[in-house]
């Protein structure tokens, strides 16, 4: 457990260390069981923060290869009309809980938002299961490939610790208990659940529009490209995508490594990143203003100074 001393100004946890790999020093220090939520902040929120938003918005595209999971989204509308901010309030929702711990007052609240937006749908548990183990084992197998450095055992062992315990409080059952068995978990769900429908080609054209929404128009065929260059057969196949030539899979790979080379000689961050994303669509300003029980898809809280139309998603950029 952070120790509440160390999260009151959202600092860094016991100063900043010297040298680039200050902070695995650091986590080495630390229990993987009994330190997983302040190994897991420094991983997300000072190690790897830019890999770890990349790596969860792979994630979350992942689950859409699940024909229960995407007709259920198909169904709501949300990612039909508001995409931008279910991608806003789902990141952000799990960003306060990486950030101030899952039983803090704002992790808490996070937690009920959760689970009130989960709670008016009949959702599988092994569905919940699965989609738990994205928040696990994609950002791993990114950053082992694209990160600076690969993960740490503690890192490994740390994550899985933490949206364990956050399942438990989001009410999924049964829940493995080691590592190696929830991966194979997840191994087993893909190869009897990945397969193509219209659904899952629906929202995960949705989804692939909105990341291209994030960059100039000139440019969007070519995200497309990049986005489909970095799934994998059993992704594109349930989506119905055509895979990217093999040269932009080639390029988008290398651009990501040469990407991570240049990380590695930066110096160790002083702040974390996990839950001060400005640059969301939905929550300008985000996190001044705002408490994790202003977001999700059914509410409409308004924020000092934040237009309710704005909130309830009405204009998206």
């Amino acid at each position: 457990m952070l120790m509440k001393s160390k999260r009151a100004d959202s600092g860094a946890p016991g100063g900043v260390p010297r040298g680039r790999h200050g902070w695995q020093r650091r986590i080495e220090e630390l229990d993987p069981v009994r330190d997983h939520q302040e190994i897991h902040r420094i991983t997300a929120g000072y190690e790897f923060p830019w890999d770890y938003q990349r790596s969860l918005e792979f994630a979350l595209f992942r689950t859409y290869c699940v024909p229960t999971i995407s007709e259920l989204l198909q169904r709501t509308g949300e990612f039909e009309k508001r995409p931008q901010k279910r991608y806003d309030d789902t990141a952000l929702l799990m960003a306060e809980l990486v950030e101030h711990g899952y039983d803090s007052e704002r992790g808490i609240e996070s937690l009920r938002v959760v689970n009130r937006m989960h709670g008016k749908y009949d959702i599988d548990n092994d569905d919940m299961l699965y989609v738990l183990t994205t928040f696990i084992y994609e950002p791993i197998d990114w950053i082992d490939s694209f990160g600076w450095r690969r993960l740490t055992p503690n890192e490994r062992l740390a994550c899985f610790h933490f949206y364990r315990q956050v399942g438990i409080r989001m009410g999924i059952k049964n829940i493995p208990e080691s590592f190696e068995d929830f991966y194979r978990f997840k191994v087993d769900y893909e190869r009897k659940h990945f397969q193509y429908t219209d659904d899952n080609h629906r929202v995960g054209t949705y989804t692939l529009k909105l990341f291209c929404s994030w960059f100039p128009a000139p440019l969007r065929p070519l995200v497309a490209q990049g986005v489909h260059a970095l799934l994998d057969p059993m992704m594109l196949a349930a989506f119905g995508f055509p895979a990217a030539p093999i040269w932009l899979q080639n390029a988008s790979r290398r651009a990501l490594r040469v990407r991570a080379r240049f990380v590695r000689f930066l110096p160790p961050r002083r702040e974390s990143k996990a839950a001060r994303d400005r640059h969301n669509r939905s929550y300008p300003g985000y996190p001044v203003g705002y408490r994790p029980r202003d977001l999700g898809a059914d509410n409409c809280n308004r924020p000092t100074g934040v237009g309710r139309e704005r909130l309830c998603g009405a204009s998206i950029r």
